[in-house]
């Protein structure tokens, strides 16, 4: 019997869909130190954020020579050793077509947030305040959002946002992408001067570094908006935070930081910023979806 361990949870009707067809499955979370001796036991492993399966606990998995799959619930897979997992034989897969409408809401979300003061007006009416005269906020419709990165959950986002009456520009380390045309393609320099909405859609590359720093927010328009509901490291919080203390910014809106859960007090509980831990495919649709795909993944890989 193939051996299914899920380590940060999973929709139950696609669990329930798995041991109807005869796969064993654990919903277990271990501790890193643990992980890869109790992967010796299973075929496959099911993660999302929290658990990151390294180097390490890859080899101490492949001395069973029993592991032959890693499925990541979500997009991004910075939290696996993708290319040494492959390197042992072991397929590495995600669920891209999930998560991308849920995303895509959450950054509007936090947009209307920011520029409607919903984030700290919420905070300040609590502790008795009424300060109408002090929350003047801006429209979104008619501004320019520039999208840094446009995969899935940049389309997703960049249909929304212009029906909500936004210019949308773009842009994409591989280059202009056919049949959008009807959105400007930009190099990054280009996108960071122009738009009002600077929002992420790119993975975190260690090596790489951050994307948006304090050379990036000088560019950026006065007045602008950062939304990041990408990856925690593709901004220097630093730097947003020296942004937002000198004006630069009109504001932010964070879903992911460089360390999680969340550390930077001076970052989540600035009444410029509009906070969210980490929660952009935490819809009940998406949950839905990710839940199917990763059976048909399972289902693919065992069944060719």
């Amino acid at each position: 019997m193939v051996r299914v361990l899920v380590t940060d949870g999973m929709n139950k009707d696609s669990i329930a869909t798995l041991r109807d067809s005869g796969y064993e499955v654990v919903e277990k979370f271990y501790e890193p130190d643990e992980l890869g001796a109790a992967l010796q036991d299973f075929d496959v492993v099911v993660v999302r954020s929290a658990t990151k399966v390294r180097q390490p606990i890859i080899d101490k998995a492949m001395e069973s020579g029993r592991l032959k799959l890693i499925i990541r619930g979500g997009v991004g897979v910075d939290n696996i050793d993708v290319a040494y997992a492959t390197s042992k034989g072991i397929r590495v897969a995600n669920t891209p077509n999930s998560s991308s409408a849920s995303v895509a809401e959450l950054a509007l979300a936090h947009m209307f947030a920011v520029c409607r003061f919903v984030n700290i007006s919420n905070v300040t009416m609590r502790e008795g305040k009424w300060e109408k005269k002090k929350y003047s906020g801006i429209e979104i419709g008619g501004k320019t959002l520039g999208l840094v990165g446009f995969g899935r959950i940049s389309k997703s986002l960049a249909e929304k946002a212009s029906a909500l009456g936004m210019k949308v520009i773009y842009t994409n380390r591989k280059g202009k992408v056919d049949g959008y045309d009807q959105y400007e393609y930009c190099t990054l320099e280009e996108l960071l001067t122009k738009a009002d909405f600077v929002s992420l859609h790119i993975p975190f590359i260690k090596e790489q570094g951050t994307t948006i720093g304090k050379a990036q927010f000088d560019m950026m328009k006065d007045g602008a908006v950062l939304i990041n509901c990408a990856r925690g490291g593709v901004v220097d919080e630093a730097a947003l935070l020296e942004a937002l203390d000198s004006g630069k910014l009109r504001g932010a809106g964070i879903d992911v930081f460089e360390v999680e859960p969340a550390t930077n007090t001076a970052l989540i509980n600035h009444p410029k910023v509009s906070v969210t831990p980490h929660i952009g495919a935490a819809t009940k649709e998406a949950q839905t979806r990710i839940g199917a795909e990763i059976v048909q993944v399972i289902f693919d890989f065992f069944n060719k």
